[in-house]
């Protein structure tokens, strides 16, 4: 337990010898092109939605990044022509490598909270399961004057209903204000 408390502390403090300065804060908005997968899925399609949310950049080295995010996210897909719209809270915590300066490949889990689900204008939240989690994978840009650019997918790992998972292509664009 002691050896347990004492990496926890050298963890902590060596997170703590990153400079405030060098910590980004910004935002970011952009499309969603959404389904789910699973065993049933012959006549599903695509939605197309957005997402949109805040997001911090913390550097643990000069090629290593820490990237946790806030989003709110529009999410669903197409069966038979009636789409199931569905609203979630998303937090992704990703891990950036800078391959080169400004271009970075990106991992890390998802967490997401349902907070509504509609068929065709009807509530169909309670169809769904509240909390969704994935994982997430991609490329980012980061232009110097904080300007940036990113497309990655979102892997389901629960399920959210009985048989499907969601799948989720994003692209987007972000500026870090400072």
């Amino acid at each position: 337990m002691k050896k347990i408390l004492l990496l926890a502390v050298f963890t902590v403090l060596g997170f703590m010898n990153v400079n405030a300065q060098e910590i980004k804060f910004g935002a970011k908005a952009g499309l969603n092109f959404s389904t789910v997968n699973g065993s049933n899925t012959n006549n599903i399609d695509y939605v197309t939605s957005y997402h949109v949310g805040v997001v911090s950049e913390i550097p643990i080295s000069e090629k290593f990044s820490f990237q946790p995010e806030l989003m709110y996210s529009r999410q669903g897909y197409s069966f038979n022509n009636d789409v199931v719209a569905m609203n979630y809270l998303n937090i992704p915590l990703m891990g950036k490598y800078y391959v080169t300066k400004g271009l970075s490949v990106e991992a890390g889990p998802q967490i997401g909270f349902l907070l509504s689900a509609k068929n065709e204008g009807v509530k169909v939240t309670n169809s769904f399961t509240t909390f969704d989690f994935g994982a997430n994978f991609g490329l980012g840009y980061k232009l110097e004057n904080g300007l940036n650019f990113s497309a990655r997918y979102n892997l389901g790992i629960t399920k959210v209903d009985t048989d499907n998972r969601n799948g989720v292509f994003q692209v987007s664009v972000g500026y870090f204000f400072f």
